[in-house]
């Protein structure tokens, strides 16, 4: 099967792999990146479990094709955090108990940073319906409301 080489910047870090044409991104990141934070739940972008950044532009990373990441700039869960120090939402989610599988929570992690980047002070409605693509399947939605509201104050008075 014919591959495709793909030079891209995940999480700051210049990264290059190759890949099939028909290649999810979520694949590409897990299989030949290792990095196997984005969770692939529906494979059809109904979930956001696979949720990433693309361009600084949330993405379910199972509908785009890894060659698509040629020369753009991903963010995933695992460039949140700086070294051993948790960012604050997700030492947020941790003080709120804001997990229970922990599936859905890379996604969730993901888009809350996403919506934060552009509204440091989101209402509760503006951030149910930024969020409203990521489901949690053990329905945990109103700790994770709090927990990302307390970051969101955490993050303004910095």
């Amino acid at each position: 099967m014919k591959t495709i080489h793909v030079a891209t910047t995940v999480n700051g870090d210049p990264v290059e792999f190759v890949c099939a044409p028909d290649e999810s991104l979520l694949d590409a990141l897990r299989n030949r990146l290792g990095l196997t934070g984005a969770k692939e739940g529906c494979g059809t972008g109904d979930c956001g479990a696979c949720s990433v950044t693309l361009d600084g532009r949330l993405v379910c990373s199972c509908l785009v094709l890894g060659v698509e990441a040629e020369g753009a700039s991903i963010g995933t869960i695992e460039g949140l955090a700086s070294g051993d120090t948790l960012h604050p939402l997700q030492q947020s989610f941790i003080d709120h108990a804001a997990l229970q599988c922990g599936i859905c929570t890379p996604g969730i992690l993901v888009a809350a940073k996403a919506l934060l980047d552009r509204n440091p002070d989101p209402t509760d409605t503006e951030l149910r319906y930024w969020l409203a693509g990521n489901l949690c399947r053990c329905t945990g939605y109103d700790k994770i409301i709090r927990a990302v509201q307390d970051a969101a104050r955490q993050m303004r008075n910095a």
